[in-house]
């Protein structure tokens, strides 16, 4: 499930019904977040069965703590939508938690449930749940991942009956995870899903290949300490900016495509994380436009996936086949996130000589759940013979790479994948 933000902090912007068959025709994403509840914005989205989340602003927050105002903004913001745009999720306020105005902190939980009573007075709270996004700043301690807390003061204050409100209503614990904020040059290839040493977490005994994922299970872990294990994690926003100041490391067209590329691959794939293994993440990328009204660093103008053109900034695979050839690129260069394979000649994907043999099993599952064709190497298949997972993955990882274009990132599996031109086909085994 993979989402975008819909920020509109910019003066060139095209219409929102535009954007919103944009979306549904010519990109898989099938989740938008705004940023408040505008109706135009809202109206847009209408009849396309697009997910739609709507935010309460932050400074709205401690009237809704009152039950008859949470009534009026459902009245007024969400009844007259409903069924024809597909709302799914209320946020009340952004990254509450990390403002200096302790009214709006301590009426956040409050505000949840009478916005929560108020879509229950109208029939709605089965189909719109009520969460709030967060920043990693509500973590006191976040290395190793095993070790994550939440700050004192607000971890039993106003964290714990968050997260109870939460597993109540069946709704999800919402954070902001940036690895873009917390890398360096020495971390910047773990950061963007790159070849990396990896992180050891003694605790644990797990390794961790990417910054992400080590964002998210710190999260899990503060979780787990109050006894929230069970609450679904959401990333409501992750991105990168593909231009920033010349201090700033990474910032470029290329480090983008391969972050928000990877993002989309590592989110989707299944795999899931160390301490939250075999399991998909709801994903909502930052952003959808670069905005140019936007203030802060050059950067915070240039996270977009798409300038107001919507032409894309670079492709990270989120657009659909006759998207691609159709859309113009007005003379820019459209990036993908890594480099693409020359079709000139022939190349096969297999596994890098080393790599682990769950994790091979990992790519077996991932590709035949999919629905591909594993048939050969099933008992029988010309292909299951030798009956090893080295074998089987192979066979199943190249079909995965050859159905989805035989690009370089098709082929990554998690850095366990790598690209060959000598033919692994053998006796009546044959590979595409």
């Amino acid at each position: 499930m993979i989402g975008v933000n819909y920020g509109t902090i910019a003066n060139n912007l095209p219409p929102p019904s535009e954007v919103a068959n944009f979306l549904l025709q010519n990109t898989v994403i099938n989740r938008v977040r705004l940023f408040d509840a505008n109706p135009i914005l809202i109206q847009a989205f209408a009849h396309t069965g697009i997910a739609v989340t709507i935010t309460v602003p932050n400074e709205q927050i401690p009237s809704l703590a009152k039950l008859v105002f949470a009534q009026q903004w459902v009245t007024k913001n969400v009844v007259p939508y409903t069924p024809a745009t597909n709302i799914v999720r209320i946020l009340m306020g952004n990254e509450v938690l990390s403002v200096k105005d302790r009214v709006i902190i301590m009426s956040l939980v409050p505000a949840m449930q009478s916005l929560h009573m108020a879509l229950v007075g109208v029939t709605l709270d089965r189909r719109i749940k009520v969460s709030t996004p967060h920043s990693l700043g509500i973590l006191a301690k976040s290395s190793p991942p095993s070790s994550g807390v939440f700050r004192k003061g607000y971890d039993v204050v106003v964290l714990k009956p968050l997260l109870s409100f939460l597993r109540a209503t069946n709704a999800p614990f919402m954070i902001n995870p940036y690895p873009f904020f917390g890398c360096s040059a020495e971390t910047l290839d773990f950061a963007l899903f790159r070849p990396n040493k990896g992180v050891f977490d003694a605790k644990t005994q797990l390794t961790y290949t990417n910054m992400l994922d080590g964002q998210l299970d710190a999260t899990f872990s503060a979780m787990k300490l109050l006894g929230f294990a069970d609450v679904e994690i959401v990333i409501a926003e992750t991105g990168w900016p593909s231009i920033g100041d010349s201090s700033q490391v990474g910032v470029d067209v290329e480090s983008a495509a391969q972050y928000n590329g990877n993002l989309f691959r590592h989110v989707t794939s299944g795999f899931g994380t160390p301490l939250m293994p075999n399991r998909t993440f709801e994903t909502y990328i930052f952003a959808l436009f670069n905005e140019n009204l936007k203030p802060g660093p050059t950067g915070e103008r240039n996270f977009g996936l798409f300038q107001p053109d919507l032409t894309p900034v670079y492709d990270i695979g989120i657009l659909r086949p006759t998207a691609r050839a159709s859309i113009p690129t007005n003379g820019t260069t459209i990036m993908s996130p890594m480099t693409p394979v020359s079709s000139k000649g022939k190349q096969w994907c297999v596994p890098r000589s080393g790599a682990d043999p769950s994790a091979l099993q990992k790519n077996i599952d991932y590709v035949c759940g999919l629905g591909i064709n594993c048939r050969a190497i099933q008992s029988g298949g010309p292909c299951f013979l030798p009956n090893t997972v080295q074998a089987h993955s192979a066979y199943a990882m190249n079909v995965y790479f050859q159905a989805t274009g035989r690009n370089s990132y098709d082929c990554d599996f998690l850095q366990t994948g790598m690209i060959t031109t000598t033919d692994p086909s053998y006796g009546g085994c044959r590979y595409l």
